[in-house]
């Protein structure tokens, strides 16, 4: 397939919304300038008001990013547009240098290899934690189309590699429904998991777990860091400061200030609208 070259500027990051290349999972996106998530003049506006107000970020492959922010900031708007769930009024969000996300549906940007986790767990509590990763593997083909066909080796190979990295492999045939919090925002992030992506969106992923459970996620995240790219939006600072290696503050939809938890901690503009004085 040839692909005409998109121009690129502001140092290499640069995209154009002309782009229209088909989403080819095959070989994964372009990352040859090292960044997977190109967020450029954003703008989406409800009712008047501006969630997303011309923001530009631009996320590396392979990284662990923490957006942090006030309520309203646009932490979850700009995962919405990320996904597909929110139209932009205005910018685009390019995966890699030749999909925008912004031309497709939510079902085309999850097979493109983009995984996002609510808040809230929600998994298949009347089944087990092997049948939850395993409709999570099946895609859109049904449940009862799931549950009664037969598994490749290489399926299975996969399910029991997730529970692995996920730590429920001595769980594997508890019923969900049963799992701690804790267990089934891990249970969650393995469905994500068997779908190979190369993105993975966490809103808060932490919330209401115990101290053990958070240092366990901690572990988690970091470890998926490098392979995949992780994107965490979370308010618990002792969390972000756990795991951070860049953090970008989000304030009335644009960048307020961005690197390392010490320098944003630091920043007088921060303490101000976000973190107190």
């Amino acid at each position: 397939m040839h692909v005409e070259p998109v121009g690129v500027g502001l140092g290499g990051h640069s995209r154009e919304s002309e782009a229209r290349v088909p989403v080819v999972r095959r070989g994964g996106p372009d990352t040859s300038h090292g960044i997977i998530l190109y967020v450029e003049g954003l703008t989406v506006s409800f009712d008047g008001f501006k969630a997303l107000d011309d923001l530009n970020l631009y996320i590396e492959d392979g990284e662990l990013r923490c957006v942090i922010g006030p309520n309203g900031a646009g932490k979850t708007t700009f995962m919405d547009v990320v996904t597909g769930k929110t139209r932009p009024d205005a910018g685009t969000v390019f995966f890699g240098q030749t999909v925008d996300l912004t031309r497709l549906t939510e079902t085309q940007i999850a097979q493109a290899g983009i995984g996002r986790k609510f808040q809230t767990p929600t998994v298949f509590e009347h089944h087990s934690v092997f049948e939850n990763l395993e409709l999570a593997l099946r895609g859109n083909k049904g449940v009862w189309h799931s549950l009664f066909a037969r598994l490749s080796g290489e399926e299975r190979d996969r399910i029991e590699e997730v529970l692995e990295i996920v730590g429920l492999t001595e769980s594997v045939h508890a019923r969900a429904g049963l799992l701690s919090h804790g267990q089934k925002q891990w249970l969650e992030i393995g469905m994500l998991l068997v779908q190979d992506p190369r993105v993975l969106l966490l809103d808060e992923p932490v919330a209401g777990m115990t101290s053990r459970e958070t240092e366990r996620t901690a572990e988690l995240l970091t470890s998926l860091a490098g392979e995949r790219t992780v994107v965490v939006v979370e308010h618990d600072m002792e969390f972000v400061r756990t795991i951070s290696r860049r953090v970008t503050v989000l304030h009335e939809g644009r960048v307020l200030a961005e690197g390392s938890m010490e320098a944003v901690q630091n920043d007088p503009r921060v303490i101000e609208v976000y973190l107190g004085g």
